[in-house]
């Protein structure tokens, strides 16, 4: 599902609310989450899941067309650990 989609459908099971009130809503969660990731924080919707940022160290990577041994540098990198609710819906508990 892309976020157009998950606003259509938002919009359709909420008779009362107007699409750009809907889109709104929708980008603003969004901008939240990317927000606190940014910081460094750490955002939990219980029963989904959990988002934060994990550090990779700077490594030794080697470029698959040339083999030649590239320096990776240290960067961050979003990780989402899904809740109990959503694992046990998805296995069919």
């Amino acid at each position: 599902m892309i976020r157009s989609e998950l606003i259509q459908k938002i919009a359709e099971e909420n008779p009362h609310l107007f699409q750009r009130d809907v889109e709104r809503i929708v980008n603003t969660i969004f901008e939240e989450i990317v927000s606190a990731l940014a910081r460094g924080d750490r955002v939990e919707l219980r029963g989904f899941g959990a988002f934060s940022v994990k550090r990779r160290d700077s490594r030794q990577g080697r470029n698959p067309r040339t083999g030649a041994s590239v320096d990776v540098d240290e960067k961050h990198v979003p990780f989402f650990k899904t809740g109990k609710l959503l694992r046990d819906r998805l296995n069919g508990g």
